[in-house]
């Protein structure tokens, strides 16, 4: 089969090959201290041979839960933050009809615990009420504010809904192997569980059960998604020339450009149902690189959409910026442009067309366009949105990030920041510390 790979015309005229092939030494240590653990963060790299080493006995196990899940629920709710849910959501969505409340009589994926609007968990407790519907709650510790608000509330509903008993059978907790609170209730109540692995940290856990097992329950071929991430697993571990190794490449590029005053990434796609995989990939990114005052910063549009918002900043605005395009070569609909007589609109001259024939070349357009105005991009071609070249991708942004937060000089691991808010939250809510 194919497999992902990047366009790097886009940046040629900001960057030179010497400048690229400078990284090398720098690249190459890298590698070696991420094949032998012995860099900073170490302790968090099981994601590395991750695809490689997942068993079929574990997938048959993953599988048989989901089935068990969407015999029982038209609608399953997620619960959990950051890397808990937004690596599930980001291939769900990927690779899901846009318009189906369910995927081909598969179960309904509504998300909770990512934020703690009272209405947004109202209206969810309202459409609750008249739905048959299950939990699967993630959280290595169980005291994550967000999720463990949402799941104590939503723990609540479904004991009332059900009866203590089989709300037993309709909870899926995932967590820490032996130690926190939801493994500590998990034990007490009985629920099913699945571990989140010690050495996976969360933003890098959409192959663990973390996103594995709402990716199946949506009916979503997760075996097809894992192969795609070994292969590219595969294909990236050697230790290569940083042309021959596209998450090396992306991540020297990403570095010279903002050594160069580039220090904003725009990712960009011309299709929505990538949307939710951009939110994964800024969160990958945001919390691997922001710190120690450095860090690229991460946004993410979709075009030709935010051409008509962001597209003036983008063109004529600062010229602090530089774009990342995830580039589907092949879309599965096919829509024709039809011709009419009076033609008042002016697009005879399309007519017949596919509307990807015409997205190819807006997006053709615009990267002409931004050029011109002095905005580096770089393209990320896929074959097409399938489970395999997801997986693919999945992998590939990983690595690359590894490796891009390294070459900043910082752990890609941790986030020590991240505690900062939850003080002052905690404080003025009045806990005592």
């Amino acid at each position: 089969m194919n497999s992902i790979s990047i366009g790097t015309d886009g940046v040629m005229d900001f960057l030179t090959e010497d400048e690229i092939n400078s990284f090398s030494e720098k690249v190459g240590d890298i590698h070696h201290s991420m094949t032998n653990r012995t860099g900073r963060g170490a302790e968090f790299l099981g994601w590395m041979n991750l695809p490689s080493s997942i068993s079929e006995n574990f997938i048959r196990d993953l599988k048989e839960t989901a089935l068990h899940i969407r015999e029982n629920s038209d609608t399953v709710v997620v619960v959990g933050i950051g890397g808990s849910y937004l690596g599930a959501r980001a291939v769900i969505e990927a690779l899901t009809p846009s318009f189906s409340s369910g995927n081909e009589g598969n179960p309904s994926i509504l998300y909770a615990g990512n934020n703690i609007s009272e209405d947004y968990l109202s209206e969810l407790i309202t459409l609750l009420d008249s739905k048959n519907y299950s939990i699967i709650v993630i959280s290595k510790s169980g005291t994550t504010t967000e999720p463990a608000i949402a799941f104590r509330i939503l723990r609540e509903h479904i004991e009332n809904k059900y009866g203590k008993e089989e709300a037993k059978n309709r909870i899926f907790s995932i967590t820490d192997k032996e130690k926190g609170a939801l493994k500590k209730l998990s034990d007490e109540e009985g629920y099913r569980t699945f571990v989140i692995p010690d050495d996976v940290g969360g933003r890098f856990s959409v192959l663990t059960p973390v996103g594995l097992l709402p990716i199946a329950c949506a009916g979503i071929d997760i075996e097809d998604l894992i192969k795609g991430a070994a292969e590219m697993e595969k294909s990236l571990n050697d230790d290569q020339e940083i042309s021959d190794n596209i998450s090396n490449l992306y991540a020297v590029i990403r570095n010279l450009l903002n050594e160069k005053g580039k220090a904003i990434e725009i990712m960009a796609a011309y299709t929505p149902k990538l949307q939710y995989f951009i939110e994964w990939w800024k969160q990958l990114y945001g919390e691997s690189e922001g710190k120690n005052g450095k860090g690229i910063f991460p946004v993410g549009v979709i075009y030709t959409t935010d051409l008509h918002s962001m597209g003036q900043m983008v063109q004529d605005g600062v010229r602090n910026i530089f774009e990342t395009i995830l580039n589907v070569e092949s879309e599965k609909g096919v829509v024709k442009i039809p011709e009419v007589v009076d033609d008042l609109d002016g697009l005879n001259y399309i007519a017949g067309k596919r509307l990807s024939e015409v997205n190819e070349k807006a997006m053709q357009g615009t990267m002409m366009a931004h050029l011109d105005g002095g905005v580096p991009n770089v393209v990320i071609n896929i074959p097409e949105l399938s489970a395999y070249y997801v997986g693919q991708l999945i992998y590939f942004f990983e690595r690359a990030c590894a490796v891009s937060a390294y070459l900043l000089g910082v752990n890609p691991f941790d986030q020590p920041g991240v505690e900062a808010y939850k003080k002052n939250m905690f404080k003025l809510l009045g806990k005592q510390v």
